[in-house]
């Protein structure tokens, strides 16, 4: 098998890199759509540094790494909202490793850290402008939902029921 998928600490080497990529990417593709140049490098300091992903650490979040043939390739991380509800956040794959099946991979180790967490429902919001991510999720069994929150970059909000499945053993 050529994914592995763990926790990682947020604050990691890997896991600041990985937020890095995410968030130019997300921001890029958001600018260049609405006005037409990519994301100012300080307002991408400035973003990246504010929001750390210190919420993301157990007892109530877990970060997760996926590395293909041993190289770190992208994230998911996952925070209980409640005692019930978890919210699935920063799925990422960097673009040459897309389309091998990590990202399913990634999301269903999600699901099972937030299970772990004792979340029974996982929450998510996405924009229009991300297809690829809404079609994963639609594909993986999440549901769209009226907006669970007033983000302002969410336009669509999913939902899943986690008592259905759980990931084979071993994939993370």
């Amino acid at each position: 098998m050529t994914w592995t998928i763990a926790p990682e600490p947020f604050d990691s080497p890997v896991a600041a890199a990985l937020w890095r990529a995410y968030y130019t990417e997300v921001s890029d593709r958001w600018y260049l759509l609405h006005e037409g140049r990519r994301t100012d490098p300080d307002e991408l300091e400035r973003e990246v540094a504010a929001v750390s992903g210190a919420e993301l650490v157990p007892p109530t979040g877990q970060l997760l790494v996926a590395r293909y043939e041993g190289e770190p390739a992208g994230s998911a991380g996952v925070r209980l909202l409640d005692a019930t509800t978890g919210e699935l956040t920063r799925v990422f794959l960097h673009e040459g490793v897309r389309g091998r099946g990590g990202a399913s991979l990634l999301v269903a180790a999600a699901e099972d850290a937030a299970r772990d967490l004792g979340a029974r429902y996982l929450v998510l919001d996405t924009r229009s402008d991300l297809v690829e991510a809404r079609a994963l999720y639609a594909r993986l069994g999440y549901t769209e939902t009226e907006p669970h929150n007033d983000g302002q970059y969410a336009e669509h909000w999913f939902r899943k029921d986690l008592a259905d499945t759980r990931s084979p053993a071993g994939l993370n």
